[in-house]
């Protein structure tokens, strides 16, 4: 580490200090409470290479599974979506009936959201990282029945409408239906992408730091 970088990193560990202090908000050891650190910034958990490598075979057994699967269905992974989209159509029908059609797909990408933000209130790269790809698996599998909208030839749980049919026809785009199933089924990939990307950012960040920090603490 060049002498202008162990300076730079010294002062911002010392302003950081001094700002913490002036604020009052260090304690009777001098230590700046761990609480005060997290408000400040986010501090995310490190993504060890053991982790990293970890979490790269079970997206490899997770790519395989989406590869030899029905086009659109995960088996197992989206039995569970299906749950929460029948669940959703109640949940969302308790304030419009209007609206009612919509919550399927509401309800399958709100329980993934909910622990993608367990997992960042956590500070969990890998389990965030790991939430946001079901996430955006389900948009594979919301692709497939917006495509089916014209076609009406997958089997429904318990009958009645056809959600995307519904909705397309209200927004009168039913015609477009395999292009707007395409470009979701797009948006999936993209998403999932940027995740893994982010993850492997991170534990390239993590590694990054320790690196610095070593040099800080050989320099001292």
């Amino acid at each position: 580490m060049r002498s202008g970088e162990l300076g730079l990193n010294r002062s911002a560990v010392l302003g950081r200090y001094l700002f913490s202090a002036a604020a009052g908000q260090v304690d009777e050891f001098g230590e700046v409470p761990g609480v005060i650190t997290l408000m400040e910034q986010r501090e995310w958990e490190p993504v060890t290479g053991v982790r990293l490598i970890g979490f790269g075979i079970s997206f490899g057994l997770f790519l395989l599974l989406i590869f030899r699967s029905e086009p659109g269905f995960v088996f197992l992974l989206d039995h569970a979506n299906l749950l929460f989209h029948e669940a959703g159509h109640p949940a969302v029908g308790l304030f419009s009936s209007r609206l009612e059609t919509y919550g399927g797909t509401l309800g399958q990408l709100v329980f993934p959201v909910v622990l993608a933000v367990s997992f960042w209130r956590k500070g969990q790269v890998l389990g965030f990282a790991a939430a946001c790809i079901w996430f955006f698996e389900n948009w594979f599998n919301i692709a497939r029945y917006m495509a089916d909208a014209r076609a009406l030839e997958l089997p429904l749980v318990g009958g009645g409408d056809h959600d995307w049919n519904t909705i397309f026809t209200r927004w009168d785009v039913l015609q477009y239906d395999s292009r707007i199933a395409a470009a979701v089924r797009l948006i999936g990939w993209l998403g999932i992408a940027a995740t893994c990307a982010w993850a492997i950012w991170r534990s390239w960040q993590d590694r990054r730091r320790s690196a610095v920090e070593a040099d800080v603490v050989g320099a001292v």
